[in-house]
C-alpha cells in the first residue's frame, strides 16, 4: 500500500502559504515587524512591544478603582493608541497583584472591580519613580506612530520585492537586489550620521 503522507515531518512546507512576507525571506525584522519569533509568546511586555502592564495597572488603580476592560481602554487612550494590552495580559497581572495583596476585588455594577489595598497604596507611593509612565514609554517605543508607519512602508517594499522576484527577468532581479543592498547600507548610514 502506498503512503500518501509525503509531507510528514515537514510542517513548514504545508504552512508556507500562511507565513507573512518577512518570514518568507528568512529575515528577523525585530519587534513591531512581521510575525515575531517562533515559540515566543505574543503580548506586549517591557522591552518589547508595548509597556509594563503591571506598572500601568498599579498607577491607574492608584487614581481610581477599575475593572480590566477599563484599564485596557485607559492605557490605550494614554498611549495615544500605540499600546492596547490584551485581556490575556491584563487579567493575569491583576490576579498576580491580588495574590501579592496589592489589590482587592469587589463587585460593582456586575463587574469585578479592582481597588488598591492599603499595602498596594504604600507600594505605589514607595515605587512611583520606578513605575514611571509606561504608556508614554510605549508610545515612544517600537509600536509608536513612526514605527507603525515604517512597518507599513517596509511591508509594501517587501511586496514589491516579491513581485520582482516572481515576475521579473534575471536582469530586473539583479537590479532589485542592488536596490535592496543600497537601502540596507543607507539605513545603517542614518545611524552613523552625526548630523541627526
Amino acid at each position: 500500500m502506498r503512503n500518501n503522507d509525503m509531507n510528514r515531518g515537514r510542517p513548514d512546507d504545508r504552512r508556507r502559504g500562511r507565513r507573512d512576507d518577512a518570514r518568507d525571506f528568512g529575515w528577523d525584522l525585530g519587534p513591531g515587524f512581521g510575525g515575531g519569533h517562533p515559540g515566543r509568546r505574543r503580548g506586549r511586555r517591557r522591552g518589547g512591544r508595548g509597556g509594563d502592564v503591571r506598572a500601568a495597572a498599579l498607577l491607574l488603580l492608584a487614581e481610581h478603582p477599575a475593572h480590566g476592560y477599563q484599564l485596557i481602554q485607559e492605557i490605550g487612550e494614554r498611549s495615544e493608541g500605540s499600546w492596547t494590552p490584551s485581556p490575556g495580559s491584563i487579567y493575569p497581572v491583576l490576579q498576580q497583584l491580588e495574590d501579592e495583596g496589592l489589590i482587592g476585588f469587589e463587585r460593582v455594577d456586575g463587574r469585578n472591580t479592582a481597588t488598591l489595598t492599603t499595602e498596594g497604596e504604600a507600594y505605589v507611593e514607595e515605587h512611583r519613580e520606578e513605575l514611571g509612565t509606561p504608556w508614554d514609554d510605549a508610545s515612544r517605543g517600537a509600536d509608536g506612530p513612526i514605527a507603525r508607519e515604517m512597518g507599513q512602508s517596509l511591508k509594501s517594499f517587501i511586496m514589491a520585492s516579491r513581485q520582482v522576484m516572481h515576475a521579473g527577468t534575471p536582469a530586473q532581479q539583479a537590479k532589485a537586489n542592488a536596490i535592496i543592498d543600497n537601502a540596507r547600507k543607507s539605513m545603517y548610514g542614518i545611524l552613523a550620521d552625526d548630523e541627526s
